[in-house]
């Protein structure tokens, strides 16, 4: 079960965040104030499907990956705490300010200077789990091969 929860966990997170960041640029850039008022206040409802996607891959990776050992799964778990200190002390609060400053429609040189540090923050985590998923990629393919070379080797295929 664990292995079909990480995947769609952390899909379902890079997806939140893709939307959530394709959203603001596209509202900010159509210069409509109502568009960029509903999107910033959309934003944190969608948390709740966020955080706990990503809480879900995090932990089924951990559960995942045991004792096993490697240079991808340390480069995975180096950057957990980055992807996880930067969403909760960055980008949820920047949501929620945002929310309540767009909804008062106090759209002043603050809001832009949170907005653009959200906008970075967005692209890192969301480059930071990009290279997750690869680094997964490789761990699952390198798993599939050893399985493979294994079964060969006994004459089983």
């Amino acid at each position: 079960m664990k292995r079909l929860i990480h995947p769609i966990a952390g899909g379902l997170g890079m997806l939140m965040i893709a939307a959530f960041w394709t959203a603001t640029v596209t509202a900010e850039l159509s210069g409509i104030e109502a568009w960029v008022v509903r999107v910033k206040t959309a934003i944190p409802w969608g948390l709740f499907v966020l955080i706990p996607a990503l809480a879900a891959a995090g932990g089924t990776g951990f559960a995942l990956a045991g004792g096993r050992r490697g240079a991808l799964l340390a480069a995975k778990k180096s950057r957990m705490p980055v992807i996880a200190a930067n969403g909760l002390v960055v980008l949820v609060p920047a949501a929620l300010f945002l929310a309540a400053r767009a909804r008062a429609g106090d759209f002043d040189a603050l809001f832009y200077t949170v907005q653009l540090v959200e906008l970075i923050a967005g692209a890192v985590n969301f480059g930071l789990l990009g290279l997750n998923m690869r680094d997964g990629f490789r761990m699952t393919r390198a798993r599939r091969l050893s399985f493979r070379n294994r079964k060969s080797a006994s004459g089983r295929i």
